[in-house]
């Protein structure tokens, strides 16, 4: 209150007083706040503090308190011929500042003086009338303050000239009001009155505001006590806040002016504000910074943004230094950093000539940091590290760690702040900020500035570094499950893309694959899972290892789809997927398929350039249950391409499906250099027109057959003598082919494998061929359904051997289940010619 006495309060226990307590109104004072540090020097003097003492802040910052506070009555020029004289300590401690400063005031101490200020005319303060020197009856409240940091006593201060009270007939004032004490106890609504005790303090961090605010609570809160019965608790009261009234005045300003009057004649604002104006840029600062980090996902887009926006406003120099696992894209790094931590200094920036740091501290360079310096104090407390000035001292240990590299003077003389960058309670990296030695040093408020900052940095690089390793978590998933297909498969050639979905994320249902199959054959599938994100790619990675296995049985296509799609329906009913499946025999030139409710293949004809939809059956997508699949067969040629691919490549939000499609046979028909290329023009034909959200796989394979002169087959009766036979044929024909030194290997492989099927037939011929491709294949058929193990023989054991002896020659070799019963087959690297 601005009138502390203007209204009856019930009495109250005053000092001395054995009345029990009586709630009683709050007062609204301005208040002066002071503190003072272990040295007995003034370390913050507010605004409060100027207005009421007539002394600017940057003549009381650094000067002996007691030559400006009238605390416990120790200043030489209080005036002791005052009617009412003047107050003792409230808590009957001997007067004597220095005496407090010692730590011998252990409990808070409260005062009335009234001093004689300078002229306050010369700093925009009114003096009192008919004199350019002013006299100021005080009321003071001092608090003892311990802990670790440099503030050693909060003193309050208040001017009694407001609050005298006219409760008299003839008007008199009363003068006995007395600044004291009263514990929270004492008063209803307490906590409404601790949580304004943190408006009066100066621009601190919040753990030493939180700190101070407990001392002052424990000690009591201030009050005035009128006639020593009547107390009212006193809350701080700033007046009108300066942006607020500002505005106001500008807005009285415009009005004057656009009605043609004189523009209004507005009180002095008692000169600038200086502390407001440095709370002021330093917000607008951080505003400022706020909006130009964290512009984009990309983490190291977000780290040269974070460095750039403190150079060179805040600072001169800024290093920033992040922990390996984030810099790797790993997972959120565990414990405490330590000696042995790694850090890697990820962006500099500085006002320096160009060059002058590059190579004494390069940006990408990892190094540890010792437990002496201030870097890992940083890390380690997860505090902000102030050094006014770098000594000579400490800029040789800081050098020390940079191994034939002289760093002292870039740092030798300068201010020096560390700031942690952290997230979730764990430091993440820091900033390392220099200024210039001629600059003015980081102060506290910039200490305070610099952690806000931190702390908003930490934050944007905390949401980059999440997103950058779910991305890569997610690459890594989609990479794990697509298959990485060779580029040759027996009589065709293979090329494949894919392209996670722009806008909802890096995973999804789509994909392609290719399994060898018996005969030189080749198995081609493109499907894709209804749905995005990691359940779909879940499925997806279901789907395509049931369809290597039975692809591998070398089922029919329709019966592998109605296999596949019982096992949807038994995973689960929000199992929905549609799949094509090819099997291209490049000896018979033909392809057979099966849809399940898929787009159609488009088939490029070598001949003449013409690209065509397949028709075939639809099908139901996979997972539907109870419907029939029909397969097809397509008569290809040598240099056909085929070409698969999913719905996310030729789909377009808002138009026909038909409009992709004919893109996509007209795209496909284009002649190019290579598969690559290929796919690449069908990717930038269909990929320009925009609007694509969804994933996209495309397969293209061209079928350039098995001429008739690279196959040779025979059939053998069941006749142990017929083993010779196959190896004679075996070794003509590999002559023949100009294969003369693969015919050794050969003979004795078809000798062991021609050997078992002749053994375990039951009555069918054994069949052998030989296919001269990319490798020489050889398979031997038979009609025993029991397909072949590899055994570990004895000494004494006169069987078990063969298929040991090809597991040990061959590139590769296999196993696989007919319609008749089984093959085995094996093949041989072609020797360079």
């Amino acid at each position: 209150m601005d009138r502390g006495t203007e209204r009856d309060t019930p009495p109250s226990r005053g000092a001395g007083s054995g009345a029990a307590p009586e709630p009683a109104d709050t007062g609204r004072v301005p208040l002066a706040v002071v503190v003072v540090d272990r040295a007995g020097l003034v370390s913050h003097w507010s605004s409060g503090a100027r207005r009421l003492f007539g002394v600017a802040k940057d003549e009381a910052i650094g000067r002996h308190a007691i030559d400006l506070l009238p605390v416990s009555g120790a200043l030489p020029d209080i005036d002791d011929g005052l009617p009412y004289g003047k107050y003792p300590p409230y808590d009957g401690l001997g007067p004597g500042l220095g005496n407090s400063l010692d730590g011998g005031l252990g409990y808070p101490a409260a005062g009335r003086a009234r001093l004689t200020v300078p002229e306050r005319s010369e700093r925009g303060i009114a003096p009192a009338e008919g004199s350019g020197r002013d006299r100021v009856d005080v009321l003071w409240w001092a608090y003892p303050l311990v802990g670790p940091g440099s503030e050693r006593l909060l003193v309050l201060a208040a001017d009694a000239e407001a609050l005298h009270r006219p409760d008299r007939d003839d008007g008199s004032r009363v003068e006995r009001i007395a600044p004291g004490f009263a514990l929270h106890t004492d008063f209803p609504g307490a906590e409404d009155l601790a949580r304004r005790l943190p408006e009066i303090l100066p621009s601190m961090s919040v753990g030493e505001s939180a700190r101070i605010v407990a001392q002052v609570l424990e000690l009591g809160y201030p009050i005035l006590e009128f006639s020593q019965n009547d107390r009212v608790p006193v809350t701080p009261d700033w007046g009108v806040a300066r942006r607020v009234e500002r505005t106001a005045r500008r807005e009285r300003a415009a009005r004057a002016e656009a009605a043609g009057r004189p523009l209004p004649q507005e009180p002095d604002d008692e000169g600038e504000d200086l502390e407001y104006v440095a709370v002021r840029e330093r917000l607008e600062f951080l505003n400022e910074v706020s909006g130009k980090i964290g512009t984009s996902l990309d983490l190291a887009r977000t780290i040269g943004e974070v460095s750039r926006a403190v150079v060179p406003r805040f600072t001169d120099v800024a290093g920033t230094y992040l922990r390996e696992q984030v810099v790797a894209g790993e997972g959120f790094p565990d414990g405490v950093p330590d000696t042995r931590t790694m850090w890697h200094r990820v962006a500099l920036e500085h006002t320096d000539e160009p060059g002058r740091w590059d190579d004494v501290v390069p940006v990408g360079e990892a190094m540890p940091f010792p437990a002496h310096t201030p870097f890992f104090q940083c890390m380690t407390s997860g505090e902000p590290v102030l050094v006014p000035r770098i000594s000579e001292r400490m800029g040789h240990a800081i050098a020390s760690q940079f191994e034939k590299r002289d760093i002292r003077p870039l740092i030798t003389g300068r201010s020096m702040l560390v700031v942690p960058l952290k997230a979730r309670h764990v430091v993440l990296g820091f900033m390392i900020l220099l200024r210039h030695p001629e600059r003015a040093e980081f102060n506290d408020m910039d200490r305070v500035t610099g952690a806000e900052l931190a702390a908003r940095a930490g934050l944007v690089l905390d949401n980059a570094r999440m997103y950058t390793y779910q991305e890569s978590v997610a690459e890594t998933l989609q990479d794990s499950m697509l298959p990485h297909i060779p580029p040759r498969m027996a009589g065709c050639d293979i090329a494949t893309r894919y392209l996670p979905g722009t806008l909802l994320g890096r995973i999804g249902g789509d994909w392609f694959d290719s399994v060898k199959l018996p005969g030189a054959r080749t198995a081609l599938v493109v499907g894709d899972v209804m749905g995005h994100g990691l359940n779909s790619a879940a499925m997806m990675g279901q789907l395509r290892t049931a369809v290597q296995t039975m692809a591998a049985l070398d089922l029919p296509p329709a019966q592998l789809l109605r296999n596949l799609d019982d096992l949807a329906q038994r995973l689960g009913e929000t199992y929905l997927a549609t799949c094509l499946y090819a099997v291209y025999d490049p000896i018979a030139s033909e392809l057979h398929l099966a849809n399940a409710g898929h787009i159609p293949p488009v088939l490029v004809r070598a001949d003449d350039g013409r690209s065509e939809l397949l028709d075939l059956p639809t099908g139901a997508p996979i997972g539907v249950g109870g419907v029939p699949f029909e397969a097809v067969r397509v008569r290809v040629a040598p240099g056909d391409r085929l070409v698969m691919c999913t719905d996310g490549l030729v789909e377009m939000r808002g138009e026909d499906i038909g409009v992709g499609l004919a893109t996509l046979c007209e795209s496909a028909a284009h002649p190019a250099a290579s598969m690559d290329d290929a796919c690449d023009t069908i990717i930038r034909a269909l990929n320009t027109r925009g609007g694509r959200k969804d994933d996209v796989a495309l397969l293209l394979a061209r079928l350039n057959g098995i001429e008739p002169d690279d196959v040779a087959e025979w059939t053998f009766p069941l006749a142990p003598a017929q083993v010779g036979r196959a190896r004679a044929v075996v070794r003509e024909q590999l002559h023949g082919w100009g294969l003369a030194k693969l015919a050794g290997p050969a003979e004795l492989m078809v000798s062991e494998v021609v050997t078992n099927a002749v053994r375990h037939s039951h009555g069918r011929p054994v069949t052998l061929r030989l296919v001269r491709g990319d490798a020489l294949l050889c398979e031997v058929d038979d009609d025993d359904h029991e397909m072949p193990t590899l055994l570990s023989a004895g000494p004494d054991d006169e069987v078990g051997r063969g298929l040991r002896v090809v597991s040990a020659l061959a590139r590769e070799w296999g196993t696989s289940r007919t319609a008749a019963g089984k093959s085995v087959w094996f093949e041989l690297t072609l020797p360079r010619r």
